[in-house]
């Protein structure tokens, strides 16, 4: 079907409002970091600053201990992304390839946490840490210490599965033709075997749209690392942007640069994997 000029151009208005939208907030925090601490006493509110402070960054970085919020991120960011990957896609392949009782029960449970925010689940997740045996002082019965609190493994153990990205395996693995299967059965293939044969060679867009996901979720987590750690040796990139609000007074400008700097690693994990997630978004588009 041949497009009109004024379709194309229809077209062109709205992608450039979509992308104008989309890149106001991104500039009006580029310039607030670049703005003088004098500039909100006086209760200013122009885009631009009347003067450039670029030093802000370095003053961002020098107001708290970022070298370890950054290492804690890292860690925490890593164990959890590698750690959801592999159990996300192997139980998706299990739900989509293989066959057995009670298989589309189980299913649509997991369908049913997708309904359910994370916010209802915190307290029955928190006295799970807390009661872990054996961990953070308590005894066999899991009683007498913090369990998994202020560690690491409140972090990682609960994002290791998620019904969104199991979901999402299962969907993808589903399209491909049985024959595929039958075939690797013939040879004698196991059904890891054939997961780490087949399967997992021709999920590169699956895994990283499930990496970008799950990169951007737990790396700017705040809710969970302030609910399960409170030791300053456990805070996070996200916890560590507090320090810039004062008891009377917030740094805006320190805080909008401190923001900036943390955003990079997901500016960078999206580019390195862009193509592999537009693929994914393309293919599941043209499919359904």
């Amino acid at each position: 079907m041949k497009h009109t000029n004024t379709e194309r151009w229809l077209a062109y208005l709205f992608l450039g409002l979509t992308a104008a939208v989309t890149i106001i907030p991104f500039l009006t925090i580029l310039f607030t970091s670049l703005k003088g601490d004098n500039e909100f006493a006086l209760g200013s509110v122009s885009l631009f600053p009347s003067s450039w402070h670029p030093e802000n960054f370095m003053r961002a970085l020098q107001m708290a201990d970022w070298g370890l919020f950054f290492k804690n991120s890292i860690i925490i960011t890593a164990a959890a992304l590698v750690g959801s990957l592999i159990i996300n896609t192997l139980a998706g392949y299990t739900f989509a390839r293989i066959r057995f009782a009670g298989g589309t029960f189980l299913f649509l449970l997991l369908l049913i946490g997708l309904m359910v925010p994370a916010q209802v689940t915190i307290i029955p997740q928190f006295l799970i840490m807390k009661s872990i045996p054996l961990f953070g002082g308590n005894d066999w019965l899991g009683q007498g210490g913090n369990g998994w609190l202020d560690s690491y493994y409140a972090l990682i153990v609960p994002e290791l599965a998620g019904a969104f990205g199991v979901f999402m395996a299962r969907q993808f693995y589903s399209q491909f033709p049985r024959a595929l299967d039958d075939a690797a059965y013939i040879d004698g293939a196991s059904y890891l075997r054939l997961f780490f044969s087949v399967y997992l060679p021709l999920s590169g867009p699956l895994l990283a749209t499930l990496g970008i996901f799950k990169f951007v979720a737990v790396w700017n987590d705040f809710f969970h690392p302030l609910i399960y750690t409170n030791s300053p040796s456990m805070r996070t990139i996200q916890l560590g942007l507090q320090v810039f609000r004062g008891e009377f007074s917030v740094h805006y400008n320190l805080l909008m640069a401190a923001s900036l700097l943390v955003s990079i690693p997901i500016v960078i994990m999206f580019f390195l994997f862009q193509k592999q997630f537009i693929r994914s978004v393309v293919s599941n588009s043209v499919k359904g």
